[in-house]
């Protein structure tokens, strides 16, 4: 993708995160509510791009008379982001839920599903944090771990709720990967770990670049074809400012250089 105009700032679209039932006290009732959390926006925005929440197009929603389209939303953007949120739902990926804690959501895959093919389709790239990094190897027909520890015994632990994005765990880098060139050729370092669920098998066309060496738990994804589609099993955006944990910057300057942003000849990249 050519590089945009410099008077116009790159706008990344954000898939939305579902809370189809809202509790009461935010006034909601019988409601779903669309939103996204704030690290991811303005780590989006921290780099001069505007973040812009892409919202469900269902049918019955007052929508399809105004000829509103999943390509037109995505032509007026420069790239997809994919965030965090609620399990993948068993049945994205043929299987049924092992238990009824994880059943996922559905509705939010097959919205998410269409929207990067779609952005596929017009040659833009596309960035999955944590779910997102897992709805991408499904939507190319990979597998997930529903549970970690009960189908995966060994693992170490990848999420802990009064934790949250304080538990971090090492991080081993694919020597010769997209990834690894974008450290300098650095093959290790450390992330945050906020996760029940894993890519299992990978989907058609994908590698995996960075693993957990406790584990081999898959940590990042890209695919192979003819764009860029990138995942990353733990949140970048949590990163900033934490001097312990793996620089976010190279792989947000990489995705936004892909959306079309000119990077100076001096950046350091740092997040």
């Amino acid at each position: 993708m050519s590089p945009i105009a410099p008077d116009r700032p790159l706008r990344i679209g954000l898939s939305a995160r579902l809370m189809h039932t809202p509790p009461a006290e935010l006034g909601f009732p019988g409601k779903t509510l669309q939103y996204l959390e704030q690290s991811i926006a303005h780590w989006i925005m921290s780099r001069g791009a505007i973040a812009l929440m892409v919202p469900t197009l269902e049918s019955g929603g007052g929508l399809e008379r105004r000829g509103i389209s999943v390509k037109a939303v995505v032509a007026a953007l420069d790239g997809l982001v994919l965030q965090g949120g609620t399990d993948v739902s068993p049945l994205s990926y043929g299987e049924d839920p092992i238990s009824p804690l994880w059943p996922g959501d559905r509705v939010r895959d097959l919205y998410e599903i269409e929207l990067l093919w779609e952005f596929i389709i017009q040659g833009k790239p596309v960035l999955g944090i944590c779910r997102g990094c897992q709805l991408i190897n499904v939507a190319m027909g990979g597998t997930l771990y529903q549970d970690i520890g009960l189908q995966h015994p060994g693992a170490r632990s990848h999420v802990d709720s009064a934790l949250y994005d304080r538990l971090a765990h090492d991080l081993v880098i694919e020597p010769g990967s997209r990834l690894a060139g974008l450290y300098g050729g650095t093959l290790a370092g450390r992330v945050n770990s906020i996760h029940h669920q894993a890519v299992r098998r990978l989907g058609n066309d994908l590698v995996a670049e960075a693993r957990c060496p406790d584990d081999g738990i898959v940590e990042a994804i890209r695919w192979k074809g003819a764009g860029y589609v990138a995942g990353f099993q733990w949140h970048p955006e949590f990163h900033m400012g934490a001097p312990d944990l793996l620089d976010s910057g190279p792989i947000l300057l990489d995705f936004l250089a892909a959306a079309g942003m000119p990077m100076p000849e001096d950046e350091d990249g740092k997040g």
